[in-house]
């Protein structure tokens, strides 16, 4: 029996629902819906009820057409909420093997030290390196032998009141969120290979109102960020120097964007204001509005990239994504701002059932949100639920449930000697229900 998973990628343009079912290793999609945003602007809900009325059109589409329920709801956040910080644990290991009880340990070790400011949450705790005794540079320490065990984890937070602004806006919708996702995090899942993060590389999701840089190294996250500027800014930026509706803009944008200026033909639009009177435009024109923007979003996040440590170890480049990249000319641009460095231009992964509205790159997120959910996340992770995450998680449940394990719980670890506090109160209850029962009895007899 499969799992059928809800992803909801909530983008300040576009909102999109996709029901997919995980029959052991094959996902297949069953179907999608796609509403446009209201509510939203640069990524942060304005307004719960007009952006939970979006949410309700994209998944009543998307259910209509897969002609199912859903058992795992999988919700995006926009960078624009959140902030990151690394921090580190390390524990001693008396029986010196290292399990699966033993990595969780340390990480909530890393997740107990992280100075995080009150107003926020944890939304990600993603290890980058394990440190085996004096051994570093570990990508997996299950199986070891050691008598300490350290690891180094950057951890995303989010703001409190928007995560409860988003779960009031998705329970309105009529759902109730099983996990929270990152949406830059989610985009890599979907288009980055195992090779790409393990040479390094960085992934610019370009989207409707916000841009977002992720960057990972030998398999981990190391790095994220965010940009209040997306393609709707280009639309603003057409509207206002060619003095033409928004709607006109929009459709400029999408019929002729490009970056290569050198057409000379020339547009009918309507003039904003002044109903039925249009004028002429050049394409170059429009060209230069889009060159413009487009060079200054990608050279602050170039001035991002530098700044944050790791342009030096990108072995595998620069991956581009988000709806912003269908623009005839980006890849080009993007290598000279980013000095000659490797570009691609990234779609959604290939799954069966994939409709062709979804081989697009601004789906890369909720595609994601759906491979998330049927745990194609980094190797270990604690997410929104304060759960561990793991590339096998029948392994990870049954080795958190089992007799001899630790609980872990709001960041307190209940050990096995609670737990036998526990088993003798409850042994003491039994003891004294059975003497009760023993007298009830007698005097039964007596009488």
């Amino acid at each position: 029996m499969g799992t059928t998973i809800l992803g909801i990628d909530i983008g300040s343009s576009k909102i999109c629902a996709i029901i997919a079912e995980k029959n052991g290793d094959d996902i297949k999609i069953l179907g999608a819906g796609i509403a446009k945003s209201q509510g939203l602007k640069k990524g942060i809900i304005t307004n719960i009820e007009l952006a939970s009325k979006s949410i309700k059109n994209a998944l009543n589409d998307a259910k209509r057409v897969a002609g199912t329920q859903y058992e795992k709801v999988i919700v995006s956040i926009s960078g624009a909420y959140t902030k990151s910080i690394d921090s580190n644990g390390i524990i001693n290991i008396p029986n010196r093997d290292i399990g699966i009880r033993e990595i969780n340990r340390a990480m909530q070790m890393a997740d107990h030290n992280a100075s995080i400011p009150s107003e926020y949450e944890k939304l990600h705790i993603l290890p980058y390196n394990f440190k085996v005794d004096d051994q570093e540079l570990i990508d997996d320490p299950q199986g070891m032998s050691g008598a300490r065990l350290e690891v180094q984890t950057h951890i995303i937070t989010a703001q409190k009141s928007s995560l409860c602004n988003l779960v009031k806006t998705v329970k309105s919708a009529g759902v109730e969120i099983d996990n929270i996702v990152l949406g830059s995090y989610a985009s890599s899942i979907a288009i980055l290979d195992v090779d790409e993060k393990e040479l390094g590389v960085a992934v610019i999701d370009m989207g409707g109102a916000t841009c977002s840089l992720v960057v990972h190294t030998s398999n981990a996250m190391r790095f994220n960020d965010f940009l209040g500027v997306g393609s709707l800014n280009i639309t603003n930026d057409l509207s206002t120097a060619l003095h033409t509706p928004l709607g006109a803009a929009e459709n400029i944008k999408i019929n002729h964007g490009s970056l290569h200026g050198n057409s000379s033909d020339l547009i009918e639009l309507p003039v904003i204001g002044d109903d039925g009177s249009t004028h002429e435009v050049s394409l170059e024109i429009v060209s230069n509005v889009i060159y413009v923007r487009v060079e200054e979003t990608l050279m602050i996040m170039a001035k991002s990239l530098e700044d944050s440590g790791y342009k030096d170890q990108l072995g595998s480049g620069v991956v581009l994504t988000g709806g912003m990249t269908k623009l005839e000319g980006i890849k080009e641009l993007a290598s000279a701002i980013f000095d000659n460095m490797s570009i691609r231009v990234a779609k959604p992964k290939e799954m069966n059932g994939l409709f062709e509205t979804l081989r697009d790159p601004g789906y890369s997120t909720a595609i994601g949100l759906i491979l998330y959910g049927a745990g194609h996340f980094t190797p270990y992770e604690i997410d929104s639920n304060k759960k561990l995450r793991y590339k096998n998680e029948v392994v990870v449940q049954d080795m958190l449930n089992s007799e001899d394990s630790d609980i872990f719980t709001d960041n307190r670890i209940e050990t096995k000697s609670a737990k036998n506090k526990l088993r003798n109160i409850a042994s003491l209850r039994e003891q004294k229900n059975s003497f009760l029962n023993k007298i009830w009895n007698r005097m039964t007899q007596l009488f």
